[in-house]
């Protein structure tokens, strides 16, 4: 009952946003917000008691779901990059990433600062609250980016590559930083902890260099060449995303990272091996994907903005959070020598946070950095910037003409027609 009545919403949001020129990602987390407790929750709380019962238990049926629908979609995304291309932008990536993640870190650092006390956890130590903030405005979604970008066909174009790439350069920051935090309040800030967060890394990356890919390589070429190969494939690329997210979730960091490492794998090995993902992905985007954000949408409630004083402390965060993330992408954009219309484009698209920043609230409120009100706030972030940033992409690529090698790569990566505009 309660996916069924998710997917209703997300397809009919979804489709009502697609029609007032947005993408469906916008009316997929609608779709969530409604049903849970800002909405469906304040207005009919006997409906929703039934429909959506906050027990763990329960919770974590809708969680698994979700987790398998965010792994996949980020293991698609990740197949769709051209590491070429990277290779080729690595400066501009290189510049953006560090523009988009350390200037909203320090600013978000400095308001953590100025914050109200009573937007703190329990665990109330202000220096550790203020890094938290700076990691929450320093974050962007990247599962959340890259459906925007799958839904407005722009995963092919240079901009859309860059914004992928320094998307997952700051996610891996995030999540290495967020790491540091939550061992922070718990054991205290010690050089061992950032040594062993920063080795773990390392030893995800080595690992899938110099192990992964020859195992990779070497079973889907077996798979290409047997009778039933395409159903099994399938199976197996599903297989191997699964096991690269628990690889990278057992060694404390964020599953999201395997998922993406490996689809990138499998997308370099070129279209024979890319097309079993690209059989998996029509599942993926019309189902376990809005269902993905229809969960994360569940977990807002607003209603604590009804106190001035974290409305306004709510408003100032968006504020920063905003403009310090557009900054920080532009100006490493043109640091990078990329051109002004591409600079636009690539801040807005790394504004949207989406349920990592959802998820890193929840770690927030576990850990007692934050209290039901910050909770909310960064919450509230998280929504607002994956609404806004999609039409500001739009309307900064509309500026900008397919490159024939963008083309190109529109013909590889799909099998529709390809559009000159």
């Amino acid at each position: 009952m309660q996916i069924g009545i998710m997917l209703i919403l997300a397809i009919g949001l979804g489709r009502l946003a697609a029609r007032l020129n947005l993408p469906t990602v916008v009316g997929e987390l609608v779709a969530g917000i409604l049903l849970g407790p800002s909405v469906l929750g304040n207005a009919v709380p006997v409906v929703s008691d039934w429909l959506l019962p906050r027990n763990p238990e329960q919770m974590h049926l809708l969680g698994a779901v979700s987790q398998l629908g965010v792994l996949l979609l980020v293991g698609i995304t990740g197949a769709h990059i051209d590491l070429g291309l990277l290779r080729r932008k690595r400066l501009a990536i290189i510049w953006v990433s560090v523009g988009s993640v350390l200037l909203p870190l320090v600013l978000g650092i400095g308001l953590g600062f100025l914050l109200p006390g009573s937007v703190m956890g329990e665990n109330g130590r202000r220096p550790l609250f203020a890094l938290f903030i700076g990691v929450a405005v320093a974050v962007s979604a990247l599962p959340v980016i890259a459906k925007t970008l799958l839904d407005m066909k722009l995963m092919h174009r240079n901009v859309g590559q860059v914004i992928i790439g320094a998307a997952a350069v700051s996610d891996i920051l995030g999540w290495l930083l967020l790491s540091i935090v939550s061992a922070m309040a718990t054991v205290g800030l010690r050089a061992g902890v950032v040594a062993e967060s920063v080795g773990y890394l390392l030893l995800v990356l080595a690992a899938t260099v110099f192990l992964a890919r020859p195992l990779i390589i070497k079973v889907l070429r077996t798979i290409e060449r047997s009778a039933d190969g395409r159903d099994v494939g399938i199976a197996v690329v599903v297989v191997l995303i699964v096991l690269a997210a628990a690889g990278t979730h057992a060694l404390k960091m964020e599953p999201m990272l395997g998922a993406f490492l490996c689809g990138s794998i499998i997308g370099s090995l070129g279209a024979e091996c890319r097309r079993f993902l690209e059989l998996v992905r029509p599942f993926v985007m019309a189902v376990l994907a809005p269902l993905f954000l229809v969960t994360a949408g569940l977990q807002v409630d607003l209603s604590a903005l009804k106190r001035p004083s974290v409305f306004a402390a709510a408003l100032i965060t968006l504020l920063v959070a905003i403009g310090a993330k557009f900054a920080g992408g532009y100006v490493g954009a043109r640091m990078g020598r990329l051109p002004h219309d591409e600079a636009l484009a690539i801040g807005a698209g790394l504004n949207a946070r989406g349920v990592v920043e959802i998820v890193l609230a929840s770690v927030g409120l576990n850990i007692q950095v934050l209290n039901p009100a910050s909770y909310t706030i960064v919450v509230l972030v998280a929504v607002v910037t994956s609404v806004m940033a999609p039409p500001i992409l739009r309307r900064a690529m509309g500026r900008m003409s397919q490159t024939t090698g963008e083309l190109e790569r529109e013909r590889e990566y799909s099998a529709q027609p390809v559009s000159t505009v």
